[in-house]
């Protein structure tokens, strides 16, 4: 129960002479109801700062015998008193509370545990990177023009190829730009947070201020996908901005609808009225609408079309081999890029899950944003990694990959939801599933897009900056 946005917990019956967790009873049991409730309410000038609710024992009704009715009249009664402290603080009496993260030194020993594996994996990676690309950069400037043909091999074979643009050229560049337009929005969210300016007890905060943020950056999603599809070569450069403009917005609302419908249907009080679904939509329609067109106007008229590829592209695409251990295949990779970050976040993931879908509160937003920046470090770091494996067997398909491969953790966040729902967080029914396995698929999307993002932007830079270190036709 929430007051003010501040918690309350406390019992609505109790159960004599048995042993709950052995199930033993001793004598005969009995079981009674708390019909009364107790407020008490602290108050610094005109604002609550602290609220708790009691039960009385002497007021207590016996329900044990279920096939007799009983007339039970509920009742509540509210003390207020003057309280000195802080509005700010007001949580700090919270500290030991189960609506609160249970320890804080689990949060810092998980991300030490990240942080670590981050490293590790970043020193394993260089080291290993730079000694193979040395040999090659070694042999490839070491060989004779007349010789180049015959001795060619591995990811300089293909440097023809590597820069032939993907298929689907307006969905992949609307999927980059709004990845960047969801990181740029979280990390402008988690920092508001931090510094105290996004109230995070009051509920309902970090959604409505991730809608607005979202809205105010669709310029910079436009931006993004416009300019790197006009450096691939494209003309219809409209509909790359529709399609930023509905990428994220449209699975959002089908969920949305879904999920809202359920609760109409089941009369639920979670479902939004329509004067705030109606908000919700001209904000859309006036605000990010007008500036996802803008940032398409200013991508077209100012940035640069020059993708500036350091090798030529040839007319006819060379073939890909087929033979491909099982090791180095694709759906390996995938697993591959998807498990590493997910495991550097599995613990704080659980307590998010745990505020999101239970009763805590969380508070360690600073944590939080650490987490989320060592997500995007190691994604991309694994995705440089397996792109050059990619490189290495001459496959010059990477732009696709590389995306699918740094947004894998999304997918396992979702798996992971799964995982939660059936064993962690004691809901069931149609209702609680629609909420949570809805808003969870829109949540998985998101990091998909934001984490596929960042990948592709390292992996673009890796590669320009390898094949402008050898001599090629």
């Amino acid at each position: 129960m929430f007051i003010e946005d501040l918690p309350m917990w406390g019992y609505v019956g109790d159960i004599e002479n048995e042993d709950e967790l052995l199930g033993e009873v001793e004598g005969q049991s009995h079981t009674y109801l708390f019909p009364h409730l107790h407020f008490k309410l602290g108050y610094n000038k005109n604002q609550i700062v602290s609220a708790t609710v009691t039960t009385e024992r002497d007021r207590r009704v016996d329900i044990t015998n279920v096939n007799k009715p009983t007339t039970v009249q509920f009742s509540y009664s509210v003390e207020y008193i003057e309280d000195d402290l802080p509005w700010r603080m007001r949580m700090t009496r919270y500290a030991d509370s189960r609506f609160l993260p249970g320890s804080f030194e689990i949060h810092w020993l998980s991300i030490i545990n990240s942080f670590v594996l981050v490293f590790l994996l970043t020193a394993f990676l260089t080291i290993i990177l730079m000694r193979v690309l040395k040999n090659d950069f070694s042999r490839y400037m070491e060989i004779d023009d007349s010789s180049m043909e015959e001795e060619e091999s591995g990811w300089k074979l293909i440097h023809g190829d590597v820069f032939r643009f993907p298929e689907y050229p307006v969905l992949f560049c609307a999927s980059v730009g709004t990845g960047v337009q969801l990181t740029i929005a979280t990390l402008l969210l988690l920092g508001l947070a931090l510094t105290g300016i996004i109230s995070t007890t009051r509920r309902g905060s970090i959604l409505a201020g991730m809608v607005i943020l979202y809205c105010l950056t669709t310029t910079i999603g436009a931006f993004i996908s416009t300019r790197l599809y006009f450096q691939m070569n494209g003309k219809n450069w409209v509909r790359c901005v529709l399609f930023t403009a509905g990428l994220f917005p449209i699975p959002t609302s089908s969920v949305f609808m879904w999920v809202n419908t359920v609760a109409l249907f089941h009369g639920s009080t979670s479902a939004l009225p329509f004067s705030t679904i109606f908000t919700i939509a001209a904000i859309f329609a006036l605000v990010a609408l007008p500036l996802t067109v803008l940032g398409g106007i200013v991508a077209k008229n100012y940035a640069n079309h020059d993708f500036n590829a350091p090798t030529r592209t040839t007319k006819v695409a060379r073939e890909i081999p087929t033979e491909v251990p099982w090791y180095r295949s694709r759906f390996v990779q995938m697993i591959i890029s998807g498990f590493l970050p997910f495991s550097a976040i599995y613990i704080e993931l659980h307590y998010i899950f745990a505020s999101m879908w239970g009763h805590q509160i969380y508070t360690l937003f600073g944590i939080l944003l650490f987490a989320f920046v060592l997500l995007l470090i190691v994604t991309s770091f694994i995705s440089v990694a397996l792109l050059y494996f990619q490189l290495a067997r001459e496959d010059h398909r990477w732009w696709w990959s590389t995306f699918i491969n740094a947004g894998m953790t999304g997918l396992f966040i979702y798996a992971y939801s799964f995982f939660y729902y059936f064993h962690r967080s004691g809901m069931s029914g149609m209702l609680q599933a629609s909420f949570y396995f809805g808003y969870m698929s829109i949540v998985s999307f998101g990091f998909f897009l934001m984490l596929g993002s960042s990948g592709f932007h390292f992996s673009l830079l890796f590669v320009k900056h390898i094949y402008s270190r050898v001599k090629c036709d």
